[in-house]
């Protein structure tokens, strides 16, 4: 059904028919493509792969492959959203890039597959993080683009929607199907990569904005187009910081789940794969029902926050109940608890996110540096992991750590005062 309404949510872009089915769709899709293959290779493939490559100095790598990654999307997810911003095309300003993407970071991911060595494998994942940036920072964008204000609750909802699928559906309960043959599965993962950009823009087509003004190029324009916000900014640093430590306090356990597994839990790898597996039907069933129900909700009755720390303070009881119990059956309690309390955060934080903008045209900039927030937090979390396993030879320091990472996070978003 496509409703007559005009969208207008930037200054200078120029609005577009609001279209919620092919919207929702897209959004949903594309964002399963991008974080389905990510999660498989960064919890299932890679730490298989360094197991094989360098089984003594494996958690160390775990984390130099995944620091490098981080540092190199940072950089590209910023980039690619001011550039969408600023590009002008017969299939408009945000889809050329997502093609882009689709092609250099399913060569990223084949580069991993064939590694035979650390360093090939890690300049593979570096390009991989690369040009999924050039995908993932255009889609986001599209919600302050195209969808109204009052219905973004329900848009971000299925995008959050679409990353638990991604990450439970493929990256949890497919993925480790293949560690026995973890070549063969990077091969096949890598294609869903391929086809993500051309399924956006299939169901849900750009107009040209070939008739759009474009910004002259100068030395003030390049500055503008890669500044951080800086007037009426209090809440969207808010809204960094506190995605951030949310990020860190997830991926302490998201970044290890085989090693805390079979290294701090006791099981056998083959035991492991059988966990993982049932640990992702389980935060896909609690993802989408949750998930599904909380942006809706927050529209209806015109709240966020509430969702947003409520989500955080339960996957925060779900990390540091790995401290008190040290049994395999115990990752199902975090997996319950990171389910139901990520469904709900991914749901509504990203609607947040656009809700704190400052007023400007480059909102694919701006959301860019946003998600150099969650980019931040997953370079941190394998440091701090590491870090306590160095000095403690545990991992649970490190929850006790992320708990509290969390906790804060969960306070800054209370903190907010642009939503309710």
């Amino acid at each position: 059904m496509n409703e007559p309404t005009l969208v207008q949510n930037t200054v200078s872009v120029p609005a577009q028919p609001w279209r919620p089915i092919r919207i929702a769709l897209a959004l949903a899709i594309g964002s399963m493509l991008c974080m389905g293959p990510f999660m498989a290779f960064n919890a299932v493939f890679l730490p298989a792969r360094i197991e094989v490559l360098a089984p003594d100095g494996k958690v160390g790598v775990v984390a130099l492959v995944a620091s490098s990654g981080v540092i190199v999307a940072t950089v590209a997810n910023v980039l690619f959203g001011a550039l969408s911003d600023m590009t002008r095309t017969r299939i408009g300003r945000r889809i050329p890039w997502m093609l882009v993407g689709s092609v250099g970071g399913t060569a990223g991911l084949l580069i991993v597959a064939s590694a035979s060595s650390i360093p090939v494998l890690v300049f593979g994942w570096c390009v991989f993080q690369f040009f999924l940036n050039a995908i993932i920072a255009p889609l986001i964008a599209m919600l302050p683009d195209r969808v109204p204000i009052a219905r973004r609750g329900t848009m971000s909802a299925l995008y959050g929607l679409g990353q638990l699928f991604g990450i439970a559906l493929i990256g949890q309960i497919a993925a480790p199907r293949f560690l026995s043959d973890p070549t063969t599965g990077m091969f096949i993962f890598s294609f869903l990569v391929l086809i993500a950009g051309p399924l956006v823009w299939l169901i849900a087509p750009e107009p040209s904005n070939k008739d759009q003004p474009r910004v002259p190029f100068s030395t003030k324009s390049l500055v503008k187009a890669f500044a951080f916000p800086m007037h009426e900014s209090r809440d969207y640093y808010f809204v960094f910081f506190g995605r951030v430590f949310n990020i860190i306090g997830t991926y302490v356990v998201m970044g290890y789940q085989l090693y805390i597994i079979t290294d701090y839990l006791g099981a056998s790898q083959e035991e492991a794969a059988g966990i993982m597996s049932l640990l992702g039907v389980v935060q896909l069933l609690g993802s989408v029902v949750v998930g599904t129900a909380a942006g809706p909700l927050s529209d209806l009755f015109k709240r966020r926050k509430v969702f947003i720390v409520g989500g955080t303070i339960m996957i925060a009881f779900g990390t540091l109940f790995l401290v008190f119990v040290q049994q395999p059956w115990a990752m199902f309690v975090f997996g319950i608890c990171n389910s139901l309390g990520g469904g709900v955060y991914n749901s509504v934080e990203q609607v947040v996110s656009t809700e704190v903008l400052p007023e400007t045209d480059s909102s694919a900039k701006d959301l860019g540096f946003l998600n150099v927030a969650a980019t931040g937090g997953q370079a941190i979390a394998p440091a701090v992991t590491s870090a306590a396993i160095a000095i403690t030879g545990t991992f649970a320091p490190a929850f006790i750590v992320a708990t509290g990472f969390l906790a804060v996070s969960g306070v800054l978003f209370s903190l907010l005062k642009k939503t309710r």
